[in-house]
C-alpha cells in the first residue's frame, strides 16, 4: 500500500469513486477508502432512477438542467451501467392540472423533451396503468445499475494507478497545525497513511467524518424506503405528477418493478427505525398509478439515507425542492463551493488546509459532482490538466458480464439491482 498519496478519497459511493477516476485520468495518486465494501450507502440503496431533470424542473432549473447534461453524458460512456426506458409522468383524476401545467412549461423552457399524451394513450403505451389516469407526459428518464456504475469507475480508477480499499474504514485522523497529517484506517489495513489531501465524500457520513478534523459538517439524513415487487414487463419510470411526496416513483427492472420512496429524517445514518406503515403508503400510493402492484409480491424491501446537506434543505424548504451539490473547501478564508469558490471575511476557527468535503446532490449527477471536486483538489495541488470523465467511456460499459465481474472484485453489490447483476452475491 502506497502510504503517501496525493489524494486520499474518503467514501466508496458514485461520488467518491467518480472522484478517484477522474483524479486517476488526470494523473493524480489517488487512494480510495471504504468501510463496507463498494455502494454500501446511497449508491447503492436508491431506488436507481436516471432523472431527466423533470422532476426539479418547476423548483430548481439548474439542478434540472445539470440532470440533462449528466443524463446525455452516461448514456454516452456508461453502456450497460444505465437503461435508457423512458419515463412517463402520470396525473391522475385526484391530481392538480395546473401543476402538469408548470412542469410542462419548465421543461420546455429548459430543453428537457416533452410529449403529452391522452389517458387512453398512455394506457395504449402501459398496460396496467391505471384507468384514473387522465393524461401524461414522456421525457427521457431512465435507469441506473449502481453497483454496476461504481464498481465501473473503481476499475477505471484502478486501472490509471489509484488504489482501491474496500474495507478500510477511517477510524481517526491526526490534524496538525492546520493540516490533515495522518489518516487511520482499520478493517483490512489497519495502518496509518500520510495523504497531501483528504477528499470527505462519505454522503450521510460527511459530518461524523468532518467532526474527526474538528470540522463542522451539518447534515439533514432523511431515511426512504424502497419496495421490488414482482413485476414483468414494465418499460418506462412512472412518475406522480404532483408537488414530491411517499409513493411516488416506480421504477422498472427485468421483472421486478421498484417502488418508492418515503422521507423521514434520522439522527443517525447507522442507527435509525423503519415503520410498516412505510411500505404500506408506498404500496397504496404507487398503486394509484399502477394497480397491481398492491397485490404483487414484495422480492425484498430496503431503507436508504439521503446525504441531504442542512443548509441547503433549509434555504430551499425541504423534501423535492432540489438535490443540489456543494463542495465544501476547509481551509482558512475559504467558504463553500458549488461552481465558483466564495471566500469568507473572516479566516475559521476549524479551518483545516488540506480538506474539502462533498455533500449533497443525486447519484444522477456523480460526475459532475466528482469534476467539480477534482477541479477545486487538482487547484489545490498544482495539477494543470483538464477533466476526461465525459468523454472517456467507463471499462466493461458493453459487457454485463466484466462490470459484474466488478462488482464482485470490489464487494459492491447493494440492494437496489440484486436482480439485474449477476452472481451470486448476498443482498
Amino acid at each position: 500500500m502506497n502510504s503517501q498519496p496525493d489524494v486520499l478519497v474518503v467514501g466508496g459511493g458514485a461520488t467518491g469513486t467518480g472522484i478517484a477516476r477522474d483524479l486517476a485520468l488526470r494523473g493524480v495518486d489517488v487512494t480510495l477508502v471504504e468501510r463496507d465494501g463498494l455502494s454500501a450507502g446511497a449508491s447503492g440503496r436508491s431506488h436507481g432512477l436516471l432523472h431527466s431533470g423533470a422532476r426539479y424542473a418547476e423548483s430548481d432549473a439548474e439542478g434540472a438542467h445539470e440532470c440533462l447534461e449528466e443524463n446525455r453524458i452516461l448514456g454516452e460512456i456508461a453502456g450497460e451501467c444505465v437503461r435508457e426506458t423512458r419515463g412517463l409522468f402520470v396525473q391522475v383524476s385526484a391530481d392538480d392540472p395546473a401543476y402538469f401545467e408548470e412542469k410542462r412549461t419548465a421543461c420546455e423552457e429548459l430543453g428537457i423533451p416533452v410529449e403529452v399524451v391522452d389517458g387512453e394513450t398512455a394506457r395504449d403505451a402501459v398496460p396496467g396503468l391505471a384507468d384514473e389516469v387522465e393524461r401524461a407526459m414522456w421525457v427521457p428518464d431512465g435507469v441506473v445499475v449502481p453497483s454496476r456504475l461504481v464498481a465501473a469507475n473503481a476499475a477505471d480508477a484502478r486501472d490509471n494507478g489509484a488504489q482501491i480499499l474496500p474495507h478500510a474504514p477511517v477510524t481517526s485522523m491526526t490534524v496538525d497545525d492546520g493540516r490533515i497529517t495522518a489518516v487511520s484506517l482499520g478493517g483490512d489495513v489497519e495502518d496509518a497513511i500520510e495523504p497531501t489531501y483528504v477528499v470527505n465524500a462519505t454522503g450521510a457520513h460527511a459530518g461524523q467524518i468532518a467532526a474527526m478534523t474538528g470540522v463542522s459538517v451539518e447534515m439533514r439524513p432523511t431515511r426512504g424506503v424502497m419496495i421490488s415487487v414482482g413485476y414483468d414487463g414494465l418499460e418506462p419510470v412512472l412518475n406522480r405528477c404532483r408537488d414530491p411526496a411517499d409513493g411516488d416513483i416506480i421504477v422498472p427492472h427485468d421483472d421486478e418493478a421498484v417502488l418508492g420512496t418515503t422521507s423521514v429524517r434520522v439522527d443517525d445514518p447507522d442507527a435509525y427505525e423503519t415503520a410498516d406503515w412505510e411500505v404500506e403508503k408506498t404500496v397504496s400510493e404507487c398503486a394509484t398509478v399502477l394497480p397491481a402492484v398492491a397485490d404483487a409480491e414484495h422480492v425484498r424491501t430496503w431503507w436508504g439515507v439521503r446525504p441531504l446537506y442542512e443548509a441547503e434543505e433549509a434555504a430551499r424548504g425541504g423534501r423535492g425542492i432540489s438535490r443540489g451539490f456543494h463542495v465544501l473547501d476547509h481551509a482558512a478564508g475559504s467558504g463553500e463551493r458549488s461552481d465558483e469558490p466564495r471566500h469568507a471575511s473572516e479566516p475559521r476557527s476549524d479551518a483545516v488546509e488540506n480538506f474539502v468535503s462533498i455533500v449533497g446532490g443525486k447519484l444522477t449527477t456523480y460526475r459532475a459532482m466528482a469534476e467539480a471536486t477534482a477541479d477545486l483538489v487538482c487547484d489545490r495541488l498544482g495539477v494543470d490538466r483538464e477533466c476526461t470523465t465525459a468523454d472517456a467511456e467507463l471499462p466493461g460499459a458493453s459487457d454485463p458480464a466484466i462490470l459484474d465481474e466488478f462488482v464482485r472484485e470490489f464487494d459492491g453489490q447493494g440492494p437496489t439491482d440484486a436482480d439485474l447483476v449477476g452472481g451470486d452475491r448476498p443482498t
